[in-house]
């Protein structure tokens, strides 16, 4: 009786043992498996799919089973033939790494990607290649997941027939870090996302933003490369942000500028450089932002300010050899400048504590002329400019007599 108790214990453990994780390789040929949707369809949770090297032309290949990983070596590449997607996942915990990506569809009413995530949870897209993508990663409803070390560029053709490189829709708790992107139409856009990280992406030669997001509170953008964007960077309609060690350079147009801020509210933006933009920084009905230690170089604008910004503080800047260092609509209303150092500074210090004697007034009477009769530029390094510019510091008029920096400093902040 006790022996055959023991025996079927024994039988029913087997049973009920998980199943051995397996690898299943994928081949051009001399394999189980040509396809990876086969692959996928036959594979069980905590397996992975090898593919080999290879050209595989599939689309639309359809992954929900969780706990799946898919990796290729150099020279794995899936052609989707401008046929749909490549990818789409509707599953939890999966990587799809090592693989490269190409010729995804261009629609004007479908937003083709070559991967495709929707309610994605613990992922890993990381070391993938898209060439010729229309969207390169759409994630959508996910949260938790890693996009790592990615190079993605589009046609680069138009707007009307680019999308997104890495697009975040409604998605929580996602790293995107070391990401390559470029041709497309938005580097990086984020919609109703939170606490997200973008750290060291390289996002540039992009049709209309290098990042782009509206409605997404709480995310952290550290160490970013924006250059060379037809608009540069637009930042929406979004609470607590911060920004620091970013680059952003060479966004040159009629309507561009390295960093637009609307309607941000409590945001720190520190460490930062803005360079050779059309204009620096705008803000336009943003309150309480600390902008500390950032450096603006060769900007036509350092700063615009827009009507409706409220209680922003500039400390610790560097204002290097800007056409203008600041433009200003409306009252001051609790903004200040204070310790920023100005290359236009001509003050004094007496008393050698390093900080000039003379407050220094930031707004030029031209940039008021400019903005209101643009074609007044041709006279940007004029005796008349420099005459007119000089009378109003000394009995201000049209700029605001209050905005100054009391305190400007003799030499350039170090950080």
């Amino acid at each position: 009786m006790k022996f055959s108790l023991f025996i079927f214990c024994f039988i029913s453990a087997l049973n009920y043992a998980p199943a051995q994780n397996r690898t299943i390789e994928v081949c051009a040929k001399d394999c189980e498996f040509s396809s990876i949707q086969k692959a996928v369809n036959q594979a069980q949770a905590n397996d992975s799919i090898f593919i080999q090297k290879g050209i595989y032309k599939e689309h639309n290949i359809f992954i929900n089973k969780k706990s799946l990983h898919l990796y290729g070596e150099e020279g794995s590449v899936i052609d989707s033939e401008y046929k749909g997607y490549g990818f789409k996942v509707e599953a939890t915990d999966f990587s799809i790494t090592d693989l490269t990506i190409k010729n995804i569809e261009v629609s004007y009413t479908s937003d083709y990607a070559a991967i495709y995530l929707f309610r994605c949870f613990d992922f890993k897209l990381k070391n993938i290649t898209l060439r010729n993508a229309f969207f390169g990663f759409l994630i959508e409803k996910s949260r938790n997941g890693f996009v790592l070390q990615n190079d993605i560029s589009g046609t680069g053709d138009s707007e009307a027939s680019s999308g997104n490189a890495i697009h975040l829709w409604d998605s929580k708790e996602i790293e995107v870090r070391d990401n390559h992107v470029y041709n497309m139409r938005d580097g990086i856009y984020i919609e109703f996302g939170s606490n997200n990280i973008f750290d060291n992406n390289d996002s540039h030669d992009n049709m209309r933003y290098g990042l782009h997001f509206m409605f997404s509170n709480d995310n952290r953008y550290s160490n970013n490369s924006f250059r060379n964007n037809s608009a540069g960077v637009a930042v929406m309609f979004s609470k607590r942000i911060v920004m620091y060690n970013n680059v952003f350079k060479k966004n040159w147009g009629t309507a561009s500028y390295g960093l637009l801020l609307k309607e941000i509210n409590d945001a720190e933006i520190y460490n930062n450089t803005f360079e050779d933009n059309t204009v620096g920084i705008t803000t336009d009905g943003s309150t309480r932002i600390t902008y500390r230690e950032n450096d603006f170089i060769n900007n036509g604008y350092a700063v615009i300010f827009i009507g409706g910004s409220y209680q922003n503080n500039f400390i610790k800047n560097n204002f290097l050899y800007n056409n203008f260092d600041l433009s200003y609509s409306g009252g001051l209303n609790d903004n200040s400048f204070d310790n920023n150092f100005w290359s236009d500074y001509t003050g004094y210090d007496l008393d050698k504590d390093g900080y000039g004697d003379v407050p220094y007034r930031p707004v030029k009477l031209f940039s008021y002329l400019v903005n209101n009769t643009p074609e007044s530029i041709i006279l940007l390094r004029s005796l008349f400019i420099d005459i007119i510019n000089f009378s109003e510091k000394v009995t201000p008029i049209f700029t605001p007599e209050n905005l100054t920096d009391q305190n400007p400093l003799m030499r350039k902040v170090q950080w």
